[in-house]
């Protein structure tokens, strides 16, 4: 057990070391933010950068279907993220389901091979939101369940230390201005899924989105 301890105090010390951070807050963000009611989540343009020899093991269409599942999966791990802090009474604005999310973008015939095609303006009024929340993620270890497990059979690395870099934008519907851009890269033990890793990286961001009070 003592043994167990001093690996994740090191751990949780990597994460630190590595940590780095850029934040943008647009001045007006917490004004305009005051007049929203509901936003979405888009599921996230997911990079999965596995070493060569891992690649020799799958195709690029597992690596494609692997790198959107793990987008769905930051997608939900967001939401969650979301609804505790609305289960507190700190989140201001409601969140689109992701499965409604989804079905609305699905129907209208856009997915990860041409969302670059339409503007955060475009998908706001789709969706019916005042803003939207979007990003890639690149990582060298998915940990969405099921793509994990898969990516532990193949490859072994049950337990392996992860780097991941997270670009979230959060977008206002109408005029596409960038109420926020938050960067972050962390490298070392990100937990065992991708809930944790959401909850790792959107610390620090967490003060700064206008929808969350932090009484």
């Amino acid at each position: 057990m003592k043994k167990f301890f001093i690996t994740a105090f090191f751990a949780l010390i990597s994460v630190v070391l590595f940590a780095q951070t850029k934040l943008y807050v647009n001045p007006k963000f917490p004004e305009i933010a005051k007049n929203q009611k509901i936003i979405a989540i888009l599921p996230f343009k997911v990079s999965i950068n596995l070493r060569p020899n891992q690649m020799k093991k799958i195709t690029p269409e597992q690596l494609k279907d692997m790198q959107i599942n793990e987008g769905k999966g930051i997608q939900s791990a967001l939401f969650s993220w979301f609804m505790k802090r609305s289960q507190q009474g700190r989140l201001s604005v409601q969140v689109q389901q992701p499965v409604v999310t989804n079905v609305e973008l699905k129907k209208a015939g856009i997915d990860e091979s041409n969302i670059d095609s339409y503007t955060p303006a475009d998908i706001a009024k789709l969706l019916k939101v005042d803003a939207v929340i979007m990003g890639t993620l690149e990582t060298t270890k998915p940990m969405s369940d099921g793509v994990s497990v898969a990516v532990g059979v193949l490859f072994g690395v049950w337990g392996a230390t992860n780097r991941a870099t997270m670009n979230l934008f959060i977008y206002n519907s109408g005029d596409n201005m960038v109420l926020l851009n938050y960067n972050k890269g962390v490298a070392g033990s990100l937990g065992s899924s991708t809930q944790d890793m959401v909850n790792i990286l959107m610390r620090k961001a967490s003060r700064r989105i206008a929808y969350v009070s932090n009484k």
